[in-house]
């Protein structure tokens, strides 16, 4: 099973647009196999809004894949978003990667928006039908509890075939989820054991349900940090992990060497993972691209030799 690296951002932890641009074209050139970005709207913190971000990735690379770490749906439009995910993949001719999911309930968009998180459950699986069916078909009627559509059309429609439609979340409605209408799926910060039951489960739930998920189409990410665990911007990272989760940082990051992170890959390898998001840690922009160079240099190539890509196998799912 290939093994994919990718890098991401959480919050924007550059001092501007030059900063990050060195940053993408530092990836383009040195093999990065994906660039995401973790969806935000409010909030004090800088984040890029991801939809915009996909579309301005698609202008500045030739290479790159680009998803969305991940989209929450309740807090958009699902015809609008369908109409912006058909038209980036598009201009980049197939290489968005979008990826969806419930949202965290405790994410400060529910109250600005007005929307109750009791009902982002059901109202992910609307707009996840709405999108797929959109990419899809040439005219969509949809009758829900949320969403009313009569006679929608799309065009053009995405590049890609059967446009990946990434999931997140690992409770057992993410999994049934993920199983009726996923390409994918991406962990959300679960640790190595955790990832790899929601993985078992997955497939599990996609095989009763008629469907198959590719082998090499489940990810999952962590930060990493060439150095020590009481460099200051180590530390910050870690105890905000902690208080915003309620979980121990430990897993979701790899402090050390080369050595350290491929064994943090080789964990979740070892469960069925093989797509990957790391998030690199440094306390400004020339610390962020020392680190993503020694990533590139050191651990890309370990990685590639290690767990070679294999020739694409045509999937069964539909």
């Amino acid at each position: 099973m290939g093994v994919g690296i990718g890098l991401g951002c959480a919050e924007f932890p550059f001092s501007g647009a030059a900063a990050y641009w060195r940053w993408i074209d530092m990836c383009e050139a040195g093999g990065v196999d994906s660039i995401w970005q973790t969806d935000r709207i409010v909030g004090r913190q800088p984040f890029l809004e991801s939809m915009t971000t996909m579309a301005a990735l698609a202008g500045r690379t030739r290479r790159l894949r680009f998803g969305m770490n991940v989209v929450s749906l309740a807090f958009r439009d699902p015809v609008l978003l369908a109409k912006q995910c058909a038209t980036v993949d598009v201009l980049s001719e197939g290489r968005l990667l979008p990826a969806f999911g419930i949202g965290s309930p405790l994410a400060p968009e529910w109250q600005t928006l007005g929307i109750d998180t009791k009902t982002r459950g059901r109202k992910t699986d609307e707009c996840l039908e709405i999108i797929r069916r959109l990419w899809r078909e040439e005219s969509v009627d949809f009758s829900g509890a949320f969403y009313e559509l009569k006679g929608v059309s799309i065009a053009p429609k995405p590049v890609q075939p059967d446009l990946p439609m990434w999931i997140g979340g690992s409770t057992d409605a993410a999994v049934r989820r993920t199983a009726r209408f996923g390409t994918g799926w991406q962990a959300g910060g679960d640790p190595p054991a955790e990832a790899g039951r929601v993985v078992a489960a997955i497939k599990a739930a996609a095989t009763k349900a008629g469907r198959s998920i590719d082998d090499d189409h489940y990810g999952a990410g962590f930060a990493f940090h060439f150095g020590n665990q009481d460099t200051p911007v180590v530390g910050r990272a870690m105890d905000a992990y902690a208080k915003r989760t309620g979980r121990d940082a430990t897993h979701a990051f790899a402090i050390g060497d080369a050595d350290t992170i491929l064994a943090r890959l080789a964990e979740y390898v070892d469960v069925g993972v093989s797509k990957f998001i790391l998030r690199p840690l440094g306390g400004d922009d020339d610390a962020i691209l020392a680190q993503t160079r020694l990533l590139i240099e050191h651990v890309l190539p370990r990685a590639a030799a290690r767990w070679p890509r294999r020739p694409k196998v045509a999937s069964t799912d539909r």
